[in-house]
């Protein structure tokens, strides 16, 4: 850590704080980390704990965010979900029996807008071990210290890596609604949707088509408290693939159907990995398609007319 913050030319201002232009950054080392203390974990044998904080001059960072990344951390990797056997169809045909609907969204949506999908995020915070753009089958999390480059990238070159940090949220401020989102809002004002959209991402682009949002993914909420409608019989699940699966359970356990679209697999750096998804279960439905063409493909089945016309008609296979 010395030698980062002497190639990275820090200046130690304190006993635990050094400074480089109007960044600062506290290194605190602990035999017993203060949090594992209070939650009476053990540390294990051989481990001790080091807390890095990067901020600009003169930021407080508040309790309620330091304390953030240990809530994540105290409910421990996800387990992967079994996934049963859902049937396919070709549209959302089936979903006209079962109005009105309510929709969560994921970042498939957001992917079609140009926002960078969430692997990207992995990436930039080094948290699996793809650090390139070289396609591998797997990306394992990152749990050792050793191949946690993330603290010596942001002392050998803060600004650059700044970049890349804020990259998700400048894509995000430039994007704007899609064909999809318009579609969803053009359902929703003919009463076929209800309630706001379950939201996971940070995008805004379903509020800024005109939408309610209800977000759900927070850090701090592990089962979201989302209003399922008395009214609504299905529930859409649109680009929502691994780890958000509580809204889908308790919408299978008030009777609701639940439908999803999804393409299933991604192009990247000129080839296809197929994703498929993990919390389709017995008796749901998955349309293997993106969003844009089979939300409008289904304001075409039910009339509804877009205040912005597609350039085409049909749902691709």
């Amino acid at each position: 850590m010395r030698a980062w913050l002497t190639e990275g030319r820090w200046r130690q201002t304190d006993d635990d704080v050094w400074s480089k232009g109007d960044l600062r950054v506290t290194v605190t080392p602990y035999e017993i980390h203060p949090q594992d203390e209070r939650a009476a974990r053990n540390t294990p044998g051989g481990f001790s704990s080091l807390d890095v904080v990067f901020v600009s001059e003169d930021f407080q960072v508040t309790r309620t965010v330091r304390q953030m990344p240990w809530n994540v951390l105290s409910g421990g990797i996800r387990v992967k979900d079994r996934r049963g056997n859902p049937r396919y169809a070709d549209d959302l045909g089936e979903l006209k029996d079962h109005l009105p609907f309510q929709v969560e969204l994921g970042c498939g949506t957001s992917v079609e807008a140009g926002v960078p999908p969430l692997h990207f995020l992995h990436r930039v915070y080094r948290v699996t071990e793809r650090t390139d753009d070289v396609m591998k089958e797997t990306h394992p999390f990152v749990l050792s210290p050793q191949k946690d480059t993330l603290v010596r990238e942001l002392l050998l070159d803060a600004t650059a890596k700044a970049d890349e940090l804020v990259a998700m949220f400048r894509a995000s401020f430039l994007a704007r609604p899609t064909l999809a989102h318009h579609a969803l809002k053009a359902l929703h004002d003919a009463g076929h949707m209800v309630g706001p959209v379950l939201q996971h991402n940070f995008d805004l682009l379903a509020a800024r088509a005109g939408l309610a949002e209800c977000f759900v993914r927070r850090y701090d909420q592990k089962i979201p408290p989302v209003p399922l409608l008395a009214e609504a019989r299905a529930l859409l699940v649109i680009g929502l693939h691994a780890d958000r699966r509580s809204i889908e359970k308790r919408a299978r356990e008030r009777g609701m159907k639940v439908f999803f679209v999804d393409t299933e697999g991604l192009h990247e750096f000129g080839r296809y990995l197929p994703y498929p998804l993990e919390g389709p279960q017995d008796g749901d439905v998955v349309v293997r398609a993106a969003a844009i063409p089979t939300l409008v493909e289904l304001c075409r089945q039910l009339g509804v007319e877009l205040a912005v016309q597609p350039r085409f008609t049909h749902v691709p296979r």
